[in-house]
């Protein structure tokens, strides 16, 4: 390892896994030359650096220091913010895969990664922030992919269409515990 190269392990930032696949593949079938990106919540930046040289530009965001570090290291621009808090720009394209599992008690440890999986009740709560937030930076004709779980289902389509989103499920990966979702959304 190079110095000055930060260790990439699993208990400080969020590995690649099937819901950051499914992401990639529904952004790479989404993506238009002429797109202004954000992804929300970048993590490893395993679909940010896939899709960063498809569009105009391309901003990420992550609250792990970690994670941001990691990926300002594979030569993507990201701020240091929850979701989207503080972000002035305008995007016409939102790309976030959130934490959506509600974790138990005994299952909390504190940690980044906790953060990066821990949706809070109902797996919906920073969904639901997100939603909140997501029209300040969001281009009058934007659109927004989200990952979700059939863990969510069907409260986090009423927390949708209650903020005033269009949704459909764009693609989808079964698991054998769960089905994963990529829902766009759009303004009504």
């Amino acid at each position: 390892m190079k110095r000055g190269k930060m260790d990439f392990t699993s208990s400080t930032v969020y590995p690649p896994a099937e819901d950051s696949e499914l992401l990639l593949e529904t952004a790479l079938k989404e993506v238009r030359e002429d797109d202004e990106v954000l992804e929300v919540g970048v993590g490893s930046g395993f679909v940010a650096e896939r899709i960063k040289e498809k569009c105009r530009f391309l901003l990420a965001t992550d609250i792990n220091p970690y994670a941001c570090k990691v990926v300002k290291e594979k030569g993507i621009d990201v701020v240091r913010t929850d979701l989207v808090k503080g972000i002035r720009k305008k995007f016409t394209l939102i790309l976030f895969n959130p934490p959506y599992l509600e974790l138990d008690e005994v299952e909390k440890k504190g940690d980044w990664i906790e953060k990066a999986i821990d949706g809070g009740k109902g797996g919906i709560e920073v969904i639901c922030r997100f939603l909140d937030l997501v029209r300040e930076v969001l281009d009058e004709r934007g659109r927004i992919i989200l990952i979700i779980s059939s863990f969510n289902v069907p409260h986090v389509f009423e927390e949708i269409e209650r903020r005033g989103f269009m949704w459909k499920i764009v693609a989808k990966r079964y698991l054998f515990f769960e089905e994963l979702y990529a829902l766009k959304l759009e303004s009504l």
